[in-house]
């Protein structure tokens, strides 16, 4: 099978059976579409969990960028290939279509500069998947509208004065956003307590949100 196949991502044969996937929904729906022996980076790789997963799972060919040093010494003490660095600065050192896949999974908000970082995702790879918080999720609206409130959800557990968001966004932002600077969408999910939930009305019932990008 081709990577120019564009029902390749829909193919069961590369799915995961449910006991081999990661925890988070947002890993499991991206391990259910990464291909075998594939090419991936994942930025903000955290620990490397994910990648770890994909490596037992996929055999695929991975790499990781974290910020955090602590993350990067543990994901190199599991023998996976994680360096240190910035999404907003380092990602132009890649050469074009280096890899088959690059992930950027609850990290966009945390970047200064999102169209660049968007546009370096889809020069390096082939296609691009995004997972963020949406901050039109109801309860965090409650939160603002009741209590006047930056809210505080188990998806974002963190305080406005400790917290690494600087660019909220929305589901729907982020369709404007996907339609101004043209990049395609060729599918998105979306998940409310840790949960996969239908399209309907995600912008409201969805606490996070998932999409696969490509030029």
């Amino acid at each position: 099978m081709s990577l120019k196949d564009p029902q390749i991502l829909e193919d069961p044969s590369v799915k995961l059976s449910l006991s081999m996937q990661p925890e988070r929904p947002d890993f499991a729906i991206i391990s259910n579409h990464i291909i075998p022996e594939s090419r991936v980076l994942d930025i903000g790789c955290g620990d490397g969990t994910l990648i770890a997963s994909l490596k037992k799972s996929k055999n695929i060919d991975a790499r990781g960028i974290e910020i955090n040093p602590a993350n990067v010494g543990h994901a190199v003490s599991r023998g996976l290939s994680v360096i240190q660095g910035d999404a907003d600065t380092d990602l132009i050192n890649y050469p074009d279509q280096a890899f088959d896949f690059v992930i950027l999974s609850q990290t966009l908000q945390t970047t200064r500069a999102p169209h660049q970082v968007l546009n370096q995702l889809l020069r390096i790879g082939r296609y691009a998947f995004i997972s963020f918080p949406n901050f039109a999720y109801w309860k965090v609206r409650m939160a603002l509208m009741l209590r006047g409130r930056m809210p505080v959800t188990p998806n974002l557990p963190i305080s406005w004065y400790e917290t690494d968001n600087i660019h909220m966004l929305t589901i729907e932002d982020f369709y404007d956003f996907t339609a101004q600077h043209h990049y395609q969408v060729k599918e998105s999910w979306f998940f409310s307590h840790n949960r996969q939930i239908s399209a309907t009305a995600a912008n409201w019932r969805a606490e996070s949100a998932l999409f696969l990008l490509h030029r």
